[in-house]
């Protein structure tokens, strides 16, 4: 589903994010990007997400190269793929159910479309009885069960997430990941980015290690 060939990315100065960088995701497989801080992890999501196009290289989904994307499939891509954040991204002063129902709103679905789909992800995260609260009003596993929620409430055929437990303690991690098992499981692709090997072992998921931008294992 997802293939990079030779990808680079350079930045001002000639400083490289991503270097000749080559690797395949199946359809349907989870998998983690791992490595130190500056390793290049974001900058590939970023890629994936097309919010940024390399300096060399082809980055190819579902035999599309995101580069040859026009502006109108560029917005065609980004519906068919959620995108989870470390820090959650969820507007403060709108409810749990209308931060999640923001994308399905945006894309002009019906709006009783857009309740149906918003209780439906709620409830698989289960936090449909928080439909009402602010943000701040829950925990940190609870709101980023909420921006879990909020990636799928458009049935992606891909799932990206960048350190999505990088504020969470141990228990609460794993308990995130688990519902990242479980939406793959249902046949959503899953990319992971964390820096947490010990929670990459619990997980048991196929593992590419970045340093310096360029893929240093596979576990």
């Amino acid at each position: 589903m997802i293939e990079a060939y030779h990808l680079s990315k350079v930045y001002s100065r000639g400083v490289y994010a991503l270097r000749d960088l080559s690797l395949t995701v199946e359809k349907g497989e989870f998998v983690f990007l791992t490595g130190p801080s500056g390793a290049g992890k974001s900058t590939f999501l970023r890629l994936m997400l097309r919010q940024e196009l390399p300096s060399e290289g082809q980055l190819m989904v579902s035999g599309r190269n995101l580069s040859d994307l026009r502006p109108r499939e560029v917005q065609s891509y980004r519906r068919s793929v959620g995108f989870v954040f470390q820090d959650f991204k969820l507007i403060p002063r709108k409810t749990v159910f209308e931060n999640v129902a923001f994308v399905p709103r945006v894309l002009g679905a019906p709006e009783a479309s857009q309740r149906r789909k918003a209780f439906q992800v709620l409830k698989w995260v289960g936090l449909q009885h928080r439909m009402t609260a602010l943000p701040l009003d829950l925990s940190g596993g609870e709101q980023q069960r909420i921006a879990i929620a909020r990636a799928l409430v458009n049935d992606p055929m891909l799932v990206l997430a960048d350190e999505p437990t990088g504020n969470l303690d141990p228990d609460l991690s794993l308990e995130i990941m688990n519902l990242f098992r479980e939406i793959n499981a249902r046949g959503t692709t899953v990319v992971v980015a964390t820096h947490d090997r010990e929670l990459i072992r619990q997980v048991g998921r196929r593992a590419l290690t970045l340093d310096q931008g360029q893929i240093v294992e596979t576990s």
